[in-house]
Order: structure tokens, then C-alpha cells, then sequence
């Protein structure tokens, strides 16, 4: 019998250094932070980044270094995050030109945004706005309307570029309204098309409040009308499509939170409950507001149900008017 329990305790004793020395999981996040950004330093995008990482670092204690990679209509950042090793240390900020309008537009794309990016939260919107040159007697939506199926030659539309959420909500409001004469003139940026308008080379396009807001409250254009369904706190007087009779003409640019696929779900929560806390903090929630953003700060898998319902959406308009930029 001694020699038995001799025997079980050596045992315990041994086995004892197999558990006791397991190093316990380190919590989420334990260094830096790489948010990249696929657009220059500046716009709306980075914006939102750099405002919402000025809170997000002492959230975490840990610095968020945010980086700007812009090209190949936000290709670059995006297929970087995929190939990135999925801790949740690479996010990317990601909109609905990265995860949306792309696989619709593009025959071969460096990232597959379905199987190779997986969803943290819904940032925020930017809801877009139709505005005019003040100059193009252009005084509301059914004057477009009107001059655009008046005039042989239609009307032309600016946008911040090909495939931007500014140019494929000026495609939603064509194909509604069957305008069918109605021409895309692609622009490098929000900044180059706005000053045309406002210069009278290109009579109309979309554009979102935070990029727009210098131009629409200095009278440089005029705002028609809200692509949201409710008017904007900013521009109270500008009425929606909805008020207009036009309730289909609903769009905005939606920008989230990615990480690479394969990212654990603990570490994507553990981000996720950091990023929403650092949105909602109340400075931070007032800056983009007053931007012109609506921060959201949803849940995971509210932003990848968003994210589904948007695709479907999107890329049947896509398909029905046949655009593709390759």
C-alpha cells in the first residue's frame, strides 16, 4: 500500500510541471495596433480612423499606428489585410467599394472580401447628398429630371472616382428615374469633382456631407436632395428622395472595420467591444457628427447581415446596368 501511494504521488508530481507551467492565454491586445487606411491622408476615411484611434489607444494601452495605403480602388490595403497573419494586430478600415461594389465591378480582384476578410464593426455612414452647380439653374431633383431627359446630349455627373459610393449612388438615382442619357465623368478624389461643379464644368453629382461641407455651407454648390431616409441634422432644409417621392434612392458610403479571415472570434469580440467603446466615447461621437458621419458601432454579425443585404443589393444594379471597370 505504501509503495502504491509512493507510486501515485511521484506520478502527480511529474505530470504536475505539464500544467501548472502552461503559460495562461495573454488577453487581446498585448502590442500595437496597424489600422490601414486605403485612401490618402485626409479624406473622410482617414478621418474616421484617426479620430476614433485617438481614443481607442488609451482604451487598450497600446499604440494604434494608422497607415495610409491608397491604390488600386482600395485593392492595395485590402488583399495587405488578407495576406495578414489573422491576431487581429492589421485591421483595415473598409467601405462598401472594398467589400461591395468590387467583386461586382472587377472580372479579377487581388482579395476575395467574402472568404478572405472577416467583419469587426460598422464605423459609420456617410449618407450622400445630390448637389448642383449653384450657377446651372438646377434649383431641385425635378429640375435635373427635367434637363436630363430634355437635352439630346443628357447630362453629365461627376463623381469622386469609378466604383466610389459617390458614383454608384449617382447610378442608383440614373436607373430609377430611367435617365438614361445621363454621363459619368470620373474624378481623382471628392476635392477635384466638387471644384468642377462648383466651376461649372460638370453640373451635378453625389457627394457625402464630410467631404462636401466646405463646399455646401459656402454656397460653392447647392444640395438637392438627402439619399437617406431621414433629413440630416447638418443640411435641415434639404429634403430626401423619400419627401421627393423617390423612397428607392437610398445611399450612403459605409465604412467598417476588417481583419483577416481566420482571426479568432474571442479577439475579434475583444476588438469589437474596444472599437464601439472608443466610438461611443462622447468627444469622439460629437467630432464625427459634426464632421458629418453617423457613427453606428454595431456587432459582428450585424455588420456582416448588413454587409449581405448590401451585396445583394448592389450587385443586381451592378449586373442590370452592366458596369464594369476592368
Amino acid at each position: 500500500m505504501k509503495i502504491l501511494k509512493t507510486f501515485a504521488l511521484s506520478a502527480a508530481l511529474a505530470a504536475a510541471p505539464l500544467f501548472a507551467g502552461a503559460p495562461a492565454q495573454a488577453a487581446y491586445p498585448e502590442q500595437p495596433i496597424r489600422w490601414l487606411v486605403p485612401y490618402p491622408a485626409g479624406g473622410g476615411s482617414d478621418f474616421l480612423a484617426r479620430t476614433i484611434s485617438n481614443s481607442l489607444g488609451p482604451l487598450t494601452g497600446q499604440s494604434i499606428v494608422v497607415e495610409n495605403k491608397p491604390g488600386g480602388n482600395t485593392s492595395i490595403a485590402a488583399a495587405e489585410t488578407a495576406r495578414s497573419k489573422p491576431d487581429g494586430y492589421t485591421v483595415l478600415s473598409a467601405d462598401n467599394g472594398t467589400l461591395v461594389f468590387n467583386p461586382a465591378l472587377y472580372s479579377n480582384l487581388s482579395y476575395n472580401p467574402t472568404t478572405e476578410l472577416a467583419p469587426v464593426t460598422l464605423l459609420g455612414r456617410f449618407p450622400m447628398i445630390l448637389v448642383a452647380d449653384p450657377k446651372a439653374d438646377l434649383n431641385n431633383v425635378q429640375d435635373v429630371i427635367d434637363r436630363a431627359r430634355a437635352t439630346e446630349s443628357g447630362l453629365n455627373f461627376a463623381s469622386a472616382g469609378a466604383g466610389s459610393p459617390h458614383h454608384l449612388a449617382m447610378e442608383l438615382f440614373k436607373y430609377e428615374l430611367k435617365l438614361d442619357r445621363m454621363t459619368h465623368i470620373p474624378y481623382k478624389g471628392a476635392a477635384p469633382s466638387l471644384t468642377d461643379v462648383a466651376g461649372g464644368q460638370v453640373p451635378v453629382m453625389m457627394v457625402d456631407l464630410a467631404a462636401g461641407a466646405g463646399f455646401i455651407h459656402s454656397g460653392k454648390v447647392k444640395p438637392l436632395a438627402v439619399a437617406h431616409t431621414e433629413r440630416l441634422p447638418q443640411l435641415p432644409d434639404v429634403p430626401t428622395f423619400a419627401e421627393l417621392g423617390h423612397p428607392e434612392i437610398v445611399a450612403a458610403a459605409h465604412v467598417g472595420m476588417v481583419v483577416a479571415a481566420g482571426t479568432p472570434k474571442d479577439t475579434i469580440a475583444a476588438l469589437n467591444e474596444k472599437v464601439v467603446a472608443a466610438l461611443n466615447e462622447p468627444k469622439t461621437h460629437a467630432t464625427l457628427v459634426e464632421f458629418g458621419v453617423q457613427p453606428v458601432g454595431n456587432t459582428a454579425d450585424e455588420y456582416a447581415e448588413m454587409l449581405k443585404a448590401e451585396t445583394e443589393r448592389w450587385h443586381a444594379l451592378i449586373k442590370d446596368i452592366g458596369i464594369t471597370l476592368d
